[in-house]
């Protein structure tokens, strides 16, 4: 690769749908990409939760960044969480375990997304996961799939209901796709897996403060999908605040109603997002406001106010209140690549940028979703074949897409599903490490620390040679005298 010296440096932080539209974006041009991820893989997040339910399995909707960028030969991957952005040096510092690496940079795409809001009482997350990564939706596989077989060992009628009782938190297109594909387990994938316990009977409960299911959506489709979801087996619960949640179940809250205790071995979070940190980091800086789910307010063309070389896209902008939906950071990432080409050519300055609403769907469960593009409006099965066409079109790679559109002749025209593994790391790895005094980086060794293990391995790799060359290795040698 070219010394990024020589040629103007752009640095993307992100590899989720703003992270790589705009490095794609840059691909024929005369500079030096380096994307920072604290992943290495690139997330296709709306079909996460088919992930948690067993229908795909993770490569399948999160292929290799490096694999993806393979073909770009002006673009690099580095591995790591970003911790600082000095906009003064043009410096950006990230961490992995205890490496620590700094980037400097001429031009900066910050697309770092946003992570899961629980409205300032994030003790929830331990026992209530969030949807925003792979490990989140692997721990929800492991969490759902093993309340059923907890409670086909429970002793009393109680605890069988409390491990059979599922709460979704949120009901926007997230949290309907998860309580209805929960119901579809619990009503078709299981129904004849166990011998103790019935799961036809499990109860699937959707809850959200909101009045109304899915507002984006409007009135009509929000009713709609509400019928749709009873129908299911879904108790939909609207009004209600979770006002307290633990292992056992969780505390809701009504505007006119006594408090109410659902007893729940099983809980997903999916309501509000909160813009990755790098925003206030942002804004510290440049001043730039801050809303209320940490978005950082950008000019008309994307960049921080006086410093027109960053960036900003996705779900940690606040402008002309754009939707937090991938589109917005798609079109967000083709933009700033499209003017820091035009500004190296010396074209004129862009337009500002102006959103394309291409609509928003959901899906309920098989065979049935909802639509919205503009006025036009659209449920049932035909739209639930227009979701299935857009995300295929939308996932990256052509062999991901025929694995899950294999995937989803078996699980949606038959009773299986695919990807059922689960086990005991899912669920508790998050937590245990949430509970070490620096997380990874406390059981990784530093750098400095290598040649140490390197010279044991080596050591122990020449007593091991020694003893077979000398030929005593399986020999008793008997005691000296």
């Amino acid at each position: 690769m070219t010394d990024t010296a020589k040629r103007h440096h752009v640095v993307v932080i992100g590899s989720g749908f703003g992270g790589l539209f705009a490095t794609k974006g840059l691909k024929r041009s005369d500079v030096d990409v380096t994307m920072i991820a604290k992943t290495n893989h690139h997330l296709f997040q709306p079909l996460l939760y088919q992930v948690a339910t067993g229908i795909l399995a993770p490569g399948e909707i999160a292929p290799a960044t490096r694999d993806v960028l393979s073909g770009q030969k002006n673009a690099r991957v580095v591995l790591g969480e970003v911790t600082d952005i000095d906009l003064a040096n043009k410096t950006i510092t990230s961490k992995i375990q205890r490496r620590e690496t700094v980037t400097s940079y001429d031009s900066l795409i910050v697309a770092a997304g946003a992570g899961q809001s629980y409205f300032g009482n994030d003790h929830f997350a331990e026992f209530a996961p969030g949807m925003k990564s792979i490990d989140d939706a692997l721990e929800l596989r492991g969490r759902i799939f093993g309340a059923f077989e907890l409670a086909e060992l429970a002793e009393t009628e109680e605890e069988r209901e409390r491990r059979m009782t599922f709460v979704v938190v949120g009901a926007g297109p997230t949290g309907v796709e998860m309580a209805g594909q929960i119901a579809e387990l619990a009503h078709r994938t299981l129904r004849k897996d166990f011998r103790r316990i019935d799961t036809t009977k499990a109860r699937v409960i959707l809850l959200d403060a909101a009045p109304q299911v899915l507002p984006p959506f409007g009135k009509k489709l929000g009713e709609v999908t509400k019928k749709s979801l009873e129908k299911r087996g879904v108790e939909v619960i609207l009004g209600g605040l979770v006002s307290d949640l633990d292992e056992r179940g969780l505390t809701v809250q009504f505007k006119d109603a006594e408090p109410m205790r659902i007893e729940s071995g099983c809980k997903v979070w999916a309501a509000g997002v909160q813009a990755s940190e790098l925003s206030t980091t942002l804004s510290e800086q440049t001043g730039a406001s801050l809303d209320r789910a940490g978005r950082i307010a950008v000019n008309p063309d994307l960049t921080l106010p006086g410093y027109p070389e960053v960036f900003v896209v996705g779900d940690m902008i606040a402008l002309d209140n754009l939707p937090g939906v991938a589109q917005v950071a798609i079109q967000g990432g083709k933009y700033a690549a499209k003017t820091i080409k035009g500004r190296l050519a010396g074209k004129p300055q862009l337009k500002p940028f102006k959103y394309f609403d291409k609509g928003s769907m959901a899906t309920i469960s098989r065979f049935s979703a909802v639509v919205k593009m503009g006025n036009f409006t659209l449920s049932g099965i035909i739209a639930w074949f227009m979701w299935l066409a857009v995300h295929l079109a939308y996932m990256t790679g052509y062999r991901n897409r025929v694995y899950a559109l294999g995937h989803w002749l078996v699980s949606f025209l038959g009773h299986g599903r695919s990807e059922r593994v689960i086990t005991e790391t899912q669920i508790f790895a998050r937590r245990a490490i949430n509970r070490l005094d620096g997380g990874t980086a406390a059981v990784a060794s530093a750098p400095a620390d290598w040649n140490k293990v390197r010279a044991k391995l080596e050591a122990k790799a020449e007593q091991e040679s020694a003893l077979t060359d000398s030929g005593k290795r399986g020999t008793h040698e008997s005691a000296a005298g």
